[in-house]
């Protein structure tokens, strides 16, 4: 069984499933209304508020969490903890709260796993579509053909913003819905050529927004099916009831009526903008994604490696030098007795592509791979991820102050201890015989070689010399002897 959590900028959702045939089965499902985008104050910081009410919804969480015998869980959190300057403090918390990392992912991850979701769910290999999903606080657009993607943007316009910024008070009239579908059309106007329909053939709602207009059109007998007309005869109902609290459809749940009119203007906007005939309401998105990526993740179908494999290429990075650096890394790390997996996959990840800044300059090439790596849309990682694969590459060589902090955690440390050596290696052209060598850390670093390494491959003394004398420089104690 896996768990999904998406901490959304309108509401907190945990899914619990397990893979069963062809499809994940949802086995249970909870959704908190915590308004969280809306509890962004003026200088774009999370209330106390804002944030008590978060803790309490991610507490509750847990227990339900507990409940159930999960392979894995992954708590993802979107567009308002994106824009929240006061983050990096509420995470900590809110991390205790549920008891597992949360990951505040891009728009661009956010719109592939959303993708995935549909994609597993549709199981039309060949079809070509757009997906659209209105969120709290962004908006997706993702153009894919069967499982693959084309291409995915992501726009900071959302259901609670739009909603606040242009019925203020809940008051609904005429100019406020074209002063809404004007801006949400202007976010969107640059780029909606490549996404007309030229490009597809089905366009899917993944969305609740998407769900909940397309309900409300049919139950109210306002139409068949989401299109320009019927959002148009929705958009007149509502200016004819005139304010939120009064609205009684049929479909709508009445915690929804105050963002539901912001999620209409936005889908205004995207059918107007990308001239779509008909948008089709599917039951998928983030959080089917989120279980998907976790089965194939076990089933060793990564997209990490994926994205990884296609950066080394899309840069053309050697391939021969940059497998056997990750190989040799993972053999060393594997000598120091890691208390966990945690940087397992990092440092292979990071091994593979050490040396992809040499696209930019051969001088300090490792701050510039360490930059496009924390920088780069890497489908399937998270920005937590790359951020660590970041520090490892810039440690690769030169000083260790850099990441001087970070080296306190010991697997870390271990790592860059791996990824220097198995760097030094390949340069000194040594084929390692790991049976031949032996490297422990504990409170220092050992390491024992061969004698005749020393003797055949003359620059390997110089570079052991120099890489004691920058472990010393952050208190570390590096010995190295060699044995017969």
């Amino acid at each position: 069984m896996y768990a999904a959590v998406d901490l959304g900028s309108n509401s907190f959702r945990l899914h619990i499933g397990k893979h069963d045939g062809e499809a994940i089965r949802v086995l249970k499902s909870v959704r908190e209304p915590i308004r969280l985008a809306a509890g962004l104050d003026a200088n774009g910081n999370l209330t106390e508020a804002a944030m008590q009410s978060a803790l309490n919804c991610l507490k509750s969480f847990r227990i339900t969490l507990a409940a159930y015998q999960l392979e894995a869980v992954r708590v993802v959190a979107t567009s308002a903890m994106r824009v929240a300057r006061n983050v990096a403090a509420f995470l900590p918390a809110a991390e205790q709260a549920i008891g597992y990392p949360i990951e505040v992912i891009s728009g661009e991850e956010e719109g592939r796993l959303i993708y995935m979701g549909v994609s597993n769910a549709l199981a039309l290999p060949g079809e070509r579509r757009l997906v659209i999903d209105i969120g709290g606080g962004s908006t997706e657009l993702i153009l894919g053909r069967g499982q693959e993607i084309e291409r995915v943007e992501s726009f900071s316009l959302g259901t609670v913003k739009q909603s606040l910024s242009f019925f203020v008070g809940g008051r609904i009239d005429a100019p406020s819905f074209e002063a809404a579908i004007l801006s949400a059309r202007s976010h969107l106007e640059d780029a909606a050529p490549p996404y007309h329909p030229q490009y597809w053939r089905q366009c899917y709602g993944s969305s609740g927004t998407a769900r909940t207009l397309a309900e409300i059109i049919v139950k109210n007998g306002i139409g068949r099916e989401m299109n320009a007309a019927t959002l148009e005869a929705l958009k007149q109902r509502f200016i004819q009831i005139g304010h939120v609290s009064k609205i009684e459809l049929a479909g709508l749940r009445p915690e929804r009526a105050g963002t539901i009119i912001g999620g209409l203007a936005i889908m205004i906007a995207l059918v107007h903008e990308l001239d779509i005939p008909v948008v089709q309401p599917i039951e998928a998105g983030l959080r089917m994604g989120v279980m998907w990526d976790l089965y194939l993740r076990s089933t060793k179908r990564d997209r990490r490696e994926q994205s990884v494999r296609a950066f080394q290429q899309k840069f053309h990075v050697d391939e021969g030098r940059a497998e056997r650096v990750a190989n040799d890394a993972l053999a060393l790390y594997g000598q120091m007795k890691p208390a966990t997996d945690t940087y397992t996959r990092p440092l292979f990840w990071s091994a593979l592509l050490h040396e992809v800044g040499m696209v930019v300059s051969q001088t300090g090439y490792h701050k510039h791979a360490a930059y496009m790596i924390e920088n780069a849309d890497l489908p399937g990682f998270t920005t937590r991820e790359q951020k660590t694969m970041s520090r490892l590459i810039v440690a690769q060589k030169g000083n260790l102050r850099k990441v001087g902090e970070a080296l306190a955690e010991s697997d870390f440390a271990k790592a860059v201890v791996a990824l220097r050596l198995a760097i030094l290696f390949m340069h000194a052209r040594i084929d390692v015989d790991f049976r031949q060598l032996k490297l422990r850390m504990k409170n220092r670093i050992e390491l024992e070689i061969r004698r005749d390494w020393v003797a055949d491959h003359p620059t390997v003394s110089y570079w052991m010399e120099k890489e004691q004398e920058l472990w010393d420089e952050v208190g570390v104690d590096f010995s190295i002897r060699a044995n017969a």
